[in-house]
């Protein structure tokens, strides 16, 4: 017999959309139409196939909360003339990886931010990634029957 659901929990209040780290990184994309979708607790910002930034916002005591930015360990030195403030991320551990942050508690966070986001609307080749395809699961094998 099926089970009945119950009637309380399906009038419940949806749970609220949590608040959007940063919000203005969006505004000075928006004539790109960029699209967020959630990625390690975080927001990650697409546009067309490549995602260019994750909005993080953890609290004061995060070193890692700030907008990481997507891009190539090549490119990591010529970045760091333009964007001072840009770092490994540390939540990864020790050494580099090709993402980088722009930490929130930075001195000129915003400024970065935005050139970093001037950058993506000049269509910098340093800056975004395509995300590699996701693997399907293996198939299971059977055994023939006997």
């Amino acid at each position: 017999m099926p089970r009945s659901r119950d009637p309380l929990a399906a009038s419940a209040a949806p749970k609220p959309a949590k608040k959007l780290p940063f919000p203005f990184v969006l505004d000075e994309l928006d004539a790109l139409s960029p699209v967020t979708r959630p990625m390690f607790g975080c927001q990650a910002v697409y546009v067309g196939p490549k995602i260019m930034l994750i909005l993080r916002d953890k609290g004061p005591d995060d070193e890692d909360s700030g907008v990481w930015v997507a891009t190539e360990i090549e490119h990591h030195a010529s970045l760091r003339a333009q964007l001072p403030s840009l770092r490994a991320i540390r939540v990864f551990g020790p050494g580099e990886s090709a993402w980088q942050c722009i930490p929130s508690d930075a001195d000129r966070f915003e400024d970065e931010v935005l050139r970093v986001c001037a950058m993506i609307r000049a269509a910098d080749t340093r800056i975004g990634r395509v995300p590699g395809a996701k693997k399907k699961p293996a198939a299971k094998k059977t055994r023939p029957p006997r």
